[in-house]
């Protein structure tokens, strides 16, 4: 039945080089992740002067936190870090600093229960150590929740200036549903002439990486596995991560598995972090042959809400960047394949690396609310909004969007200073000559008594 719908759409398969045969022509190559399963790749290693690391030693966050779970759907974080939150988005992103030692009270998920238990707390005073301790109602019998499952986060995050000319830095960009790594040209070309080492991969179905014919191979799992054989691939000691759309949850998928290997990340319109499932009532649920006559409609309709306006510039930069040309086979398998129920926000509280968030004012597929849930839900991340983009931000404002992402990888904690121990001073034995030998006063000796 697969192939029969996949004939009726029309589509023209994506041109493969075998993998034998293939060799990196302008930067581009080939990758077999799976037997048959070939993922384009745009790999830049640009000629550059490598210098040794000359931003000094890093700076050393303290990531603490108490993560707790109870049985109704509540989440309880408490950061317990000093000042962890408070000095990176002051330093990044103005006032919307959070306080230390806070706590946070969200829900995992949506509850039908309406018992009194299940409500967060209505009645809470924060005391002078910024503990916040909830207050029994008069003649409410205080009832000590215990949670389902409490999760406990000590670790020291060393942050560090990513320079391009850093030899063991590597940027990763990866694209969301219907683009291509044509998406990220602007960026591809700005890091490359300042010197970092870039990869860009096409998933699978997009762009010019292999189309499979079963709807299976565009489960979020399997895309995942491919993005993880290219990062294991092209992975060197700091890796940065950079995700648009749909690529920020195989961002944050690589976060979870290696915090020690990703360095840095970048959300650009992810969403909030909830886990992933597909809408019933979509239209992309219509078969494939209805949704290839519907392809012009689906296409303005992308234009209108994935850009601030809808011009002929707007229209030129889908078709220079191949955005948006997938088979309706392609784009259905994709959005009936978002099935990730582990992504839920106690995953993403889990994260420690450093993150930035990046959002489009006008962006109407990702509300800027779900950014901001993401930002408090994350330990060390801040959001930045560009008033003049929308869905692709990026296309849209590269110069904007290439400023913020460089002064972050270039951005590191202050190191501490140690405080200088001051010399304790010798003391000196009186002479008999020296020694005072008045007698002593009624006032002398009150003071001798008091001590």
């Amino acid at each position: 039945m697969e192939r029969i719908i996949y004939c009726l759409t029309g589509r023209s398969a994506n041109v493969v080089v075998p993998i034998e045969t293939s060799e990196t022509a302008d930067g581009f190559e080939f990758v077999e992740v799976k037997p048959g399963r070939v993922i384009r790749v745009r790999h830049i290693i640009p000629d550059r002067q490598v210098v040794e690391d000359e931003s000094g030693p890093a700076g050393s966050i303290p990531c603490k936190r108490k993560i707790s779970v109870f049985r109704n759907g509540q989440l309880y974080i408490e950061n317990l870090s000093e000042a962890v939150r408070a000095e990176v988005l002051d330093g990044q992103n103005g006032e919307n600093g959070a306080e230390p030692n806070s706590t946070v009270e969200v829900e995992v998920s949506d509850c039908n229960s309406t018992t009194p238990s299940a409500a967060a707390p209505q009645h809470c005073k924060a005391n002078g150590d910024n503990v916040v301790t909830q207050q029994p109602q008069p003649g409410q019998q205080r009832r000590r929740r215990k949670p389902k499952r409490t999760v406990v986060i000590d670790c020291e995050r060393q942050i560090s200036c990513c320079k391009g000319s850093h030899s063991d830095v590597v940027l990763f960009f990866i694209h969301g549903v219907g683009g291509s790594l044509d998406i990220w040209g602007h960026q591809l070309d700005f890091f490359a002439q300042l010197g970092y080492e870039v990869v860009a991969p096409d998933l699978a179905g997009h762009g010019a990486s292999s189309v499979p014919q079963v709807s299976a191979a565009y489960t979020f799992y399997a895309l995942a596995e491919d993005v993880r054989a290219i990062f294991k691939r092209y992975a060197r000691k700091r890796n940065i991560l950079v995700g648009h759309s749909y690529g920020v949850s195989f961002c944050t998928f690589l976060a979870h598995e290696y915090p020690e290997e990703i360095h840095k990340m970048v959300m650009i319109n992810g969403g909030g972090p909830t886990a992933l499932e597909p809408s019933i009532c979509s239209v992309f649920n219509l078969p494939a042959c209805m949704l290839q006559c519907l392809s012009p409609c689906l296409s303005w309709s992308f234009l209108k809400a994935g850009f601030a306006h809808q011009g002929a510039k707007e229209k030129q930069l889908l078709k220079d960047s191949n955005a948006f040309n997938v088979s309706s086979f392609v784009l259905r398998a994709m959005m009936s394949g978002q099935y990730w129920p582990e992504g839920d926000e106690v995953y993403h509280a889990e994260i420690t690396v450093p993150t930035l968030l990046v959002h489009g004012i006008y962006d109407r597929f990702v509300p800027v609310e779900e950014d901001q849930r993401m930002a408090e839900i994350l330990i060390l991340a801040f959001l930045k909004i560009i008033n003049e983009g929308s869905h692709m931000v990026m296309m849209e404002c590269p110069d904007t969007v290439n400023t913020l992402l460089h002064e972050f990888f270039l951005w590191q904690p202050d190191v501490p200073k140690k405080p200088k121990q001051e010399a304790k001073p010798t003391p000196t034995k009186l002479s008999t000559t020296n020694r005072d030998t008045r007698p002593s006063t009624p006032e002398r000796t009150s003071k001798t008594k008091n001590k």
